[in-house]
């Protein structure tokens, strides 16, 4: 336990050191260490890697939201990641994320690019604007998932782009619309996530790009011709 502290300890310094300007803490604790999947996050994946990621991840999801600066953001002092025996794949609460040792146990492909991209996408949830809690949550799950989708990490499963039967779907549907919009308008989901920060209206869409979202979808639908 001695030791695992002082190895924690010495990863949480030097990270500190790399991204002090932005002054997160980030932490990355085992809770399913005997498991075949906490093992498996030790041997594949690893707590400093993981520590290296949230770090890398917050600093890609500002520039995607375009927040240079620290007051543009939500002020969180610390991220923390746990490992856990639980049921899923991950979900994150409270500037915590938690990601499921089975999951990770029983993944068939490259284990380290998928965990990857879903701490990319938990690490949007902690930084992200939810319109004060009334935005769809399809559309949050959305936005999540296409900052996983600009990182690189998006898996060969995801629907392709024209897929889908709603906009507000949620998941990879909704990021491959919003990568739509975002092409319409280089910097529409920045627009729209700082938008969210103070509430939520479907109207917003037609406030950046001049179209409701139901002719937006129409027109992306038409698009790829499905």
């Amino acid at each position: 336990m001695a030791q695992n502290s002082i190895f924690l300890l010495s990863l949480l310094i030097t990270v500190a050191g790399l991204h002090a300007a932005h002054a997160v803490d980030y932490t990355v604790t085992n809770n399913a260490a005997s498991s075949a999947g906490g093992i498996r996050f030790n041997n594949d994946i690893g707590a400093d890697y993981s520590l290296q990621t949230l770090a890398s991840a917050a600093d890609f999801i500002w520039k995607v939201f375009q927040q240079s600066a620290d007051a543009d953001r939500k002020s969180v002092a610390k991220v923390s990641l746990f490992i856990d025996n639980m049921d899923g794949v991950a979900y994150a609460s409270n500037n915590e994320i938690h990601v499921s040792a089975s999951y990770i146990a029983g993944y068939s492909g490259d284990v380290k690019k998928e965990i990857t991209g879903v701490l990319y996408h938990e690490t949007t949830h902690i930084w992200q604007w939810n319109g004060n809690g009334q935005a769809p949550g399809g559309l949050i799950e959305g936005i999540a998932d296409f900052v996983r989708l600009k990182a690189g990490y998006a898996p060969s499963h995801w629907v392709k782009p024209g897929q889908g039967d709603r906009w507000d779907q949620g998941y990879d549907v909704t990021a491959r619309f919003l990568d739509y919009c975002n092409s319409l308008k280089a910097g529409f989901v920045a627009e729209l996530n700082n938008k969210l920060k103070t509430g939520y209206s479907v109207n917003y869409f037609a406030d950046i790009l001049g179209k409701n979202v139901n002719q937006l979808w129409a027109d992306y639908k038409a698009k790829y011709g499905k």
